[in-house]
């Protein structure tokens, strides 16, 4: 039985839409672009001509769009603090959605829309992208599959470098508490928690954490002066995990020269492994391993050719959840919500100075 083509609606058209979102949603066989909603009347019309959607089908209103019965599932792209309340509206209207990470400003919200999205049974994925490198999926693959034996340590770095002052990067949204909720930490940091959780297979149980802001002040994007900037521009956390992992953390959009860099070493009793994204301009997503004694002694770490069957594609997942052929990899509501009380605890723990537990 073929699949459905599910027609997708998509709420907010900035940068992670033209830049991931569209062109997942062009590439797939299974996923139609019906209908386009932003608050910029503009850039709506600039997207409807250039995509192609018609008059009609272009809403300024995210309601709008999601009572509009040619689409099937709802793309939720919009700042962070639009999420809760689209994502709850489409939940509501019985439609599947997917929507950008952090899934809401805080623990709270999550627990409510995981409730109500399992309630209804609803499809559902997290946009966590990077479960979407084949170097993780193999990494994961490698580690279910004992290679590494026990796991001790894991270090992860994620850095760019865009907020650095050279760069001249103005007081856009994700400066903004009440509209991001964090900086670092929310922007990058959950992206390295999931990325963490999801290679290892292991949950947090405790975190610590610390944060900080190196530019106070940005030039507002509309009108003339200054504003303040009151989220974190790095952050540096601790967590334990379970039987015993160790893991550190540094996140920060203050890593000169870099780009999109991650970088993570996974430790363990029969061997390691190290994935890499983005560690040269252009660089893909690596893996290198170091398993058996002879390579251990010779400290040798060697880069693997990546399986076939460890690819994937965002926008194609999201259609394979909602047509019941999911791969059970993409993140899930339930990962957000898990998601978004780790990055509170870190915020608390920021504030405290001390170690919080997760329940």
């Amino acid at each position: 039985m073929a699949n459905q083509v599910i027609r997708i609606g998509s709420v907010g058209l900035g940068a992670i839409w033209t830049g991931v979102h569209e062109p997942g949603i062009r590439k797939s066989p299974d996923l139609e672009l019906a209908a386009i909603c932003d608050i910029d009347a503009e850039k709506l019309r600039l997207a409807g001509e250039k995509y192609g959607i018609d008059e009609a089908h272009r809403f300024t209103d995210y309601r709008d769009l999601i009572a509009c019965p040619d689409v099937d599932a709802v793309d939720i792209c919009t700042s962070n603090d639009a999420h809760f309340e689209i994502a709850m509206a489409a939940v509501e209207a019985g439609k599947p959605y997917d929507i950008e990470k952090p899934i809401t400003m805080t623990a709270a919200q999550a627990d409510e829309l995981a409730q109500a999205t399992q309630a209804k049974g609803l499809p559902n994925m997290v946009c966590f992208s990077y479960r979407f490198k084949a170097a993780a999926r193999y990494a994961r693959e490698l580690i279910e599959s004992g290679k590494i034996g026990r796991i001790y340590h894991v270090d992860m770095q994620y850095f760019q470098a865009w907020g650095l002052p050279h760069c001249d990067t103005p007081r856009v949204w994700r400066f903004i508490k009440a509209r991001t909720g964090s900086g670092a930490l929310g922007d990058l940091g959950c992206h390295a928690l999931d990325l963490v959780r999801f290679v290892t297979g292991k949950a947090y149980t405790r975190l610590v954490g610390h944060t900080g802001t190196y530019v106070q002040e940005r030039r507002n994007l509309e009108g003339p002066g200054m504003g303040p900037v009151d989220v974190d521009d790095f952050c540096n956390y601790m967590a334990d995990m379970e039987d015993g992992v160790s893991a550190s953390f540094q996140i920060t959009r203050f890593g000169y020269g870099r780009g999109n860099y991650q970088r993570m070493e996974i430790y363990g009793s029969e061997g390691a492994i190290v994935y890499t994204l983005e560690a040269q301009p252009g660089c893909a997503d690596e893996i290198e391993v170091c398993i058996g004694d002879v390579y251990a002694q010779a400290h040798a770490f060697t880069k693997l050719p990546i399986p076939e069957q460890c690819r994937s594609e965002q926008m194609q997942s999201f259609a394979d959840i909602i047509n019941g052929t999911g791969d059970g990899k993409a993140a899930t509501i339930e990962d957000g919500r898990i998601n978004q009380h780790a990055v509170d605890a870190i915020l608390s723990s920021a504030e405290s100075g001390r170690w919080v537990e997760l329940a």
